[in-house]
């Protein structure tokens, strides 16, 4: 919030105006950019976001998740027309490829979802400056999405990976449709997810930015690792039982 005052209080001493939409001055868009990247969570200012996720229950991470993502996503779309590309498309790759790679040995589900979120704000914030209805899309299904699957943790109460696997046992069709949640923010054909991804992608080709969608397709599945690492332990449809306890076992009844 301070470095969004600063950014704005800079703009009208150059400017004489306080509008942050419509802000000229360079130094003051790059910074309200850096400001509202912090806010949503967007690398390298994503390291508090984790850490922070993992200390709330799954309610108030829900409403870390989602709904703290709309307020300054709306100013950022607000300036879309004014922001800086380059800076954009950087915070945009860093964010997916610093959350694809934190996010592959965490064995905490409210981490998981972090990374997730920095992954997923990382291709909306490239496209933003291109195709602002577009990432306005993304952002509403990815917290559509988001939304299923912490209720869904809620209602089974997983919090680690290890606990996914009594999942099957407590509701079947639960863990089925988390099992499709998590393919679809994996970005899997033929779901959700992979529609939205593929038109981004489309949008960056048309804007000649090929570097850029390969980098962030080859970060993506990174990602795709860690998704379906989930599912595998969602769709476990036996009750987990350790060798010793089975021995125990046999020998109580003989």
């Amino acid at each position: 919030t301070g470095m969004l005052m600063f950014a704005t209080a800079l703009n009208a001493w150059v400017d004489m105006m306080w509008n942050i939409v419509e802000m000229k001055d360079s130094m003051a868009i790059a910074l309200a950019t850096l400001a509202l990247a912090l806010k949503l969570g967007l690398a390298p200012f994503h390291f508090w976001l984790p850490e922070v996720m993992q200390g709330l229950d799954l309610t108030t991470g829900l409403i870390l998740a989602t709904w703290q993502k709309l307020a300054p996503f709306a100013l950022l779309f607000q300036i879309s027309h004014a922001t800086l590309p380059s800076l954009l498309t950087a915070i945009g790759l860093t964010s997916a490829a610093l959350a694809a790679w934190g996010g592959l040995n965490q064995t905490q589900l409210r981490k998981i979802l972090a990374y997730s979120s920095t992954a997923h704000l990382g291709w909306m914030i490239i496209v933003i400056q291109y195709s602002p209805n577009l990432a306005m899309m993304s952002l509403g299904i990815y917290i559509f999405m988001t939304m299923a699957a912490f209720l869904i943790l809620k209602e089974t109460s997983s919090t680690k990976i290890s606990v996914l696997s009594l999942s099957w046992s407590k509701s079947p069709v639960m863990a089925v449709t988390l099992i499709l949640i998590l393919l679809s923010l994996a970005g899997l054909p033929p779901l959700t997810g992979f529609m939205i991804k593929w038109y981004i992608l489309e949008e960056m080709t048309k804007q000649s930015m090929t570097l850029p969608a390969t980098l962030i397709v080859l970060s993506a599945l990174i990602s795709l690792y860690f998704y379906i690492r989930l599912g595998y332990f969602t769709a476990i449809t036996l009750f987990p039982s350790t060798t010793k306890i089975k021995a125990l076992w046999r020998r109580k009844n003989k």
